[in-house]
């Protein structure tokens, strides 16, 4: 098991410098034994490895803005941290290294005074506003999860996002301890219409950075010239798609490309696998990826 360094400040500091730090108690946790907690001296996942598989995606909705955790600027360790106002964080997208925490702040209060569950879908950042969601993938295996975010932190180097032990196990990097990921904000306006990265959104497509998609509709066949495909991702840059694809190559044996197009967004690098002669194989297909554990697949048609 590997076991993470506790980079997170104790709550009476941060009360100091008016900011909680990870899953930090803020003094009103109703009789939280701190004592045991820090006593343990590294962070860790849970005792027994526990399956993960039925754990889902955390389900982007609009939320209103909060005060709690969201003050700005502040301070940890003498260094400034600006909170992103929500319009700033429509657009945003940031590759850099994950990593996780786990039973040292299970049952703990994070920084917006909720309970943080290790078995959750949650994330600590350090200017995302509190909530937010994102969309968070492992560029060395295409792994994607979506996460709410509802913590400060990772405080220590140039780390950028800390995220539950569920959601790092999802992304396949417990042994590693950290990750290389892009990072890429959910926005949910009170309508319900999303944006990825600043980009429109549709519930359930994929992909970093992603263009707006049309998937087929069932029971129908690919026009001539064009085909069906099952969509893993489209990303802004070509080599999160390789990687993505060469993922799906080892793990599945299915043809798989990446097939680069310009939009009126900017260039985009999907990665896909097929083609199909009908909706009905193509659908299979995809639960057969989702069970893979790609489950941000989506069937559309494409040109041949």
């Amino acid at each position: 098991m590997t076991f993470q360094t506790d980079w997170r400040l104790p709550a009476l500091l941060l009360t100091v410098v008016l900011v909680a730090g990870c899953a930090t108690d803020s003094g009103q946790s109703g009789g939280t034994d701190n004592a045991g907690r820090y006593a343990m001296a590294q962070d860790r996942g849970p005792a027994d490895d526990v399956d993960v598989s039925a754990v889902v995606n955390a389900v982007p909705r609009y939320e209103k803005p909060r005060k709690a955790g969201n003050k700005s600027p502040y301070t940890v360790w003498g260094k400034q941290y600006q909170v992103m106002a929500r319009a700033s964080a429509d657009g945003y997208v940031e590759t850099g290294t994950a990593s996780w925490y786990g039973k040292k702040f299970h049952g703990h209060r994070t920084s917006n005074g909720e309970i943080y569950d290790m078995y959750e879908m949650s994330a600590a950042h350090k200017s995302l506003p509190l909530p937010s969601y994102a969309r968070v993938t492992n560029l060395d295996n295409g792994r994607s999860v979506l996460v709410r975010v509802n913590d400060r932190g990772p405080f220590h180097g140039d780390r950028l996002i800390d995220l539950s032990w569920a959601a790092a196990k999802k992304l396949d990097f417990l042994g590693n301890g950290t990750a290389r990921v892009e990072v890429a904000a959910i926005t949910v306006r009170p309508d319900g219409s999303m944006t990825l990265a600043g980009q429109a959104w549709p519930s359930g497509s994929g992909g970093a950075k992603e263009e707006r998609e049309e998937s087929a509709p069932s029971g129908t066949e690919a026009a001539s010239g064009d085909a069906l495909f099952v969509q893993l991702g489209s990303f802004s840059r070509v080599a999160p798609a390789r990687q993505l694809e060469q993922s799906v190559r080892q793990r599945t044996g299915q043809p798989v490309r990446v097939r680069r197009i310009a939009t009126a967004s900017g260039e985009f690098h999907r990665v896909q696998v097929g083609p199909f002669g009908d909706a009905l194989d193509a659908e299979r297909a995809m639960e057969r990826l989702a069970s893979e554990g790609f489950p941000q697949a989506i069937v559309l048609t494409d040109s041949h």
